[in-house]
């Protein structure tokens, strides 16, 4: 019975690692730079490269999705090669470097590797880039549901940011607030209609018990591009959700002057 079948996860194969090194050729699928640095008179040979999950198989890791197959998180689809300096900083922007972006990363490396060793033409790499007349200059404040989806629903990627809480329940009903945001996001273009009204009527909910307890909800959302790779450009649309205590100063900064 194959490890799939068993929907087990188990350590990273020796041959998951070499389909994995031999597709990527020894090199980060961002900067590109070898990864393993050649003896010494001194030294044997140092590897700098790491595995990294792009989908995460722990609970708290970054890009954990529950509903990816446990039996798929260590097989080389999931698995991209990166430098260490690389691999720290995709774990800690999470994100910004969110599954799908490193799996078009990914895709478009060993590509890129595929096509130099065969003599054809470098593939550019990928990246997500703001476009300067779709910078946001200020939130706007989301009093419902409605407003909110409006912003997040669909997006491909979130920021979302909230005022320091002041005690347990306030961590708790930020915590809820946000985490149900993201999840109706996530899933939004695949709701049917019904279903979307109770998620935006339970988000008004959870609005109105943000207000009571003394904070506003501001938001907006940005399209951003991704470029490089083998495809042509494509909006990456970006929901910007920030909670703060509704007598804060920085409202005035958030907002348009009257």
């Amino acid at each position: 019975m194959s490890r799939k079948a068993k929907g087990l996860v188990v350590p990273i194969s020796d041959k998951t690692r070499k389909i994995l090194w031999g597709r990527s050729g020894n090199r980060c699928a961002m900067c590109r730079h070898e990864l393993v640095v050649d003896a010494t008179e001194f030294d044997d040979e140092s590897v700098v490269g790491e595995e990294c999950h792009v989908v995460s198989g722990k609970g708290q890791g970054p890009r954990y999705d529950p509903e990816y197959p446990v039996g798929c998180i260590d097989e080389p689809e999931n698995l991209i090669l990166l430098c260490r300096i690389h691999h720290k900083m995709v774990d800690d922007q999470y994100e910004t470097y969110v599954a799908d972006v490193l799996s078009k990363l990914k895709v478009s490396h060993e590509k890129w590797v595929s096509s130099t060793l065969s003599g054809g033409s470098q593939i550019p790499q990928v990246r997500i880039r703001r476009v300067r007349e779709n910078i946001p200059y200020f939130l706007v404040r989301l009093a419902s549901g409605r407003d909110i989806l409006a912003v997040a629903g669909g997006a491909y990627q979130s920021s979302f940011d909230h005022d320091e809480p002041r005690s347990a329940e306030e961590a708790d009903l930020l915590g809820q607030f946000l985490q149900e945001v993201q999840g109706y996001a996530e899933f939004w273009d695949d709701t049917e209609a019904g279903e979307r009204v109770k998620q935006t009527w339970s988000l008004s909910e959870r609005v109105r018990e943000l207000e009571n307890a003394g904070f506003w909800v501001f938001g907006t959302r940005e399209i951003r591009r991704i470029e490089g790779g083998v495809g042509e450009p494509s909006p990456w649309p970006i929901a910007i959700l920030k909670v703060v205590r509704a007598d804060s100063q920085e409202i005035n900064i958030l907002t348009p002057e009257s």
